[in-house]
Order: C-alpha cells, then structure tokens, then sequence
C-alpha cells in the first residue's frame, strides 16, 4: 500500500492505493464511521486484478472537512469522486460501503459515464431504503439511530471519554473479532483530528431521507426522480445477512433500478463483511467479473 495527496477541485484528498496502476482501477468508497484504510483487508486479495484506490471521503480523515453541512449534500460527496475518476483516466470500476455505498449509487445513476461496473456492500439504493424507512417496520426500527446521529449534541457525546460511545455504537450487535487494539487505535486518531467527527454526522444531517417512527407510516416523503434513478451498468450486490443496522427489506425493489443485477448472500457475516470475510468477498468478485476482466 501506498499513499498520496491529490487535488480535487482545488481540495486535497488523502488516497491509499494498493496494485500496479497499469491494471484496471477499482475505486473503494467507505462508509461510517470507518475512512479509506478501512479497505486495508479486502484490498489486497484484489491488488492484483486492480488498481485498487481508497480515498477519506470529504469530511473524514485527512481529506478536506468544510464545516456546514451544506458542504455534505450527495451531489457534492459524487462531485468529489466523479472528479478523481477523471483525473485517473475513467471509467473505473466502483465498490461502496455503508454511506460510501450512496456516492456509488450517485456515480453510477447521475455520471453512468464513469462507472463500468458497480459493486455494494451492505449498502442501499435510496429507494428501497427511503420506502423501508417510511413504512414504520423492522428497518425503520432499526433505523432510529439516524436521529440521534442528526443532533448537534451528537457531536459532543460520541466524542466523550476518547469516543467511547462511538466505539460502542461502532460495535452494537455485530461481530468485532476483526477489530484489535491497534485497529481502533488508528481508528480514534481519525476521529480525533479537528473537527472530523461532526463533519462525518454531516453527512446524516444533509440528507434528505426520511425516518418514520416505529409502527407509523410516512406519506409526505421527499421527490425522487425515480426515471434517473437507475443503474445501466452491471451492479453485484454483496450482503452480510447478519447486518443488524440494514435489513433485507432495504433492499426489496432493488432489481427494478438495476436491470443487470447479481446478488449474492453470505450467511454468517454482518455489516463489517469486508473486515470478517474479505477473501471470500474478493472470491466473489472474481467469480462476477468477466473472463475479460479476470486477467491484468
């Protein structure tokens, strides 16, 4: 692994990459509350089928964090990314995770022209999940973290006593083997650089999803132009059935938004598939792609 810091609209983004950049580029975006070395697992059993390339996401680590949270709407997280595929040449291939699992879905629907091939790891289309949170089920149950999350005093909480309730919800109801002390070490000096924490709760706080409470129904849900919401390329969904923060029913509908779409299961893993079963995740990728790709 190597890494560098690149200028992105007049930005700088830290990136970690991992494999020879003559290969096809891969683009891995991560989600909450994790930062680009989060992929220090999976990377290398791809490094050589690609280029493997993991930026902090605006907000955290050592990339640009704007204050406001007018700085965290999804049109400007899929900025940022659209314009370091360009500046590597696009198209690439794009793999997502959790909250890095929305940029993807944005590359893919709003800028089809840089995304070749679309992977999600337990992560959401905005329609299933939208529709999932309103109806007041098992999701949105499970869901109800995104309001405390939203608070200012969020910010202030999860930081107190070197981020132990961020540790804590970090690790509610999943599987942790795969986090050492060293692990969340190097996690907590991420957070812990000036102003991280309440720009990675920005992006909750601009998003225009909606949360019923448990056993209600929204109806006054956002606009969503459903025509552009579509995935044109070919889209591999891979999924930890023990995720306990998303549940299948965030992804039911998902085939009517990506014509070409595999799924596959992984019993026995959760959310952090990526940290517990990363040669099997990688296996699995390899098994999708076509025998073109399988080769430098």
């Amino acid at each position: 692994m190597d890494s560098r810091t690149v200028t992105l609209n007049g930005r700088g983004f830290f990136l970690r990459q991992w494999g020879d950049p003559a290969l096809p580029k891969l683009l891995m975006l991560h989600g909450f509350p994790e930062y680009g070395g989060a992929w220090s697992d999976l990377a290398p059993h791809l490094s050589d089928r690609f280029h493997c390339i993991a930026p902090d996401q605006r907000g955290y680590g050592q990339s640009w964090a704007p204050s406001g949270i007018e700085h965290y709407v999804a049109s400007a997280l899929v900025s940022d990314m659209a314009t370091l595929i360009e500046q590597n040449g696009g198209p690439v291939a794009v793999l997502g995770h959790d909250w890095g699992a929305s940029v993807a879905y944005g590359l893919a629907m709003f800028r089809p022209e840089l995304v070749t091939r679309l992977i999600i790891a337990n992560g959401v289309h905005p329609v299933p999940f939208q529709r999932a949170l309103a109806a007041g089920g098992p999701q949105c149950t499970a869901s109800q973290y995104i309001n405390v999350l939203r608070q200012p005093e969020a910010t202030a909480s999860l930081s107190e006593n070197n981020f132990a309730r961020l540790e804590r919800f970090f690790q509610h109801g999943m599987d942790h083997n795969w986090m050492t002390k060293e692990r969340l070490a190097a996690y907590r000096t991420e957070w812990a650089r000036p102003g991280r924490l309440d720009c990675m709760l920005n992006w909750y706080r601009a998003s225009p999803l909606k949360l019923a409470r448990p056993g209600q129904t929204l109806t006054d849900l956002p606009a969503l132009p459903l025509d552009r919401l579509h995935v044109k390329c070919p889209h591999l969904l891979l999924w930890g059935n023990n995720d306990t923060a998303l549940l299948p029913e965030a992804t039911e509908g998902l085939e009517d938004f990506a014509a070409d779409l595999t799924r596959i299961d992984f019993a026995g893993a959760d959310h952090w598939l990526h940290h517990q079963i990363p040669k099997a995740v990688a296996d699995a990728i390899r098994g999708w792609l076509p025998p073109e790709d399988q080769s430098p």
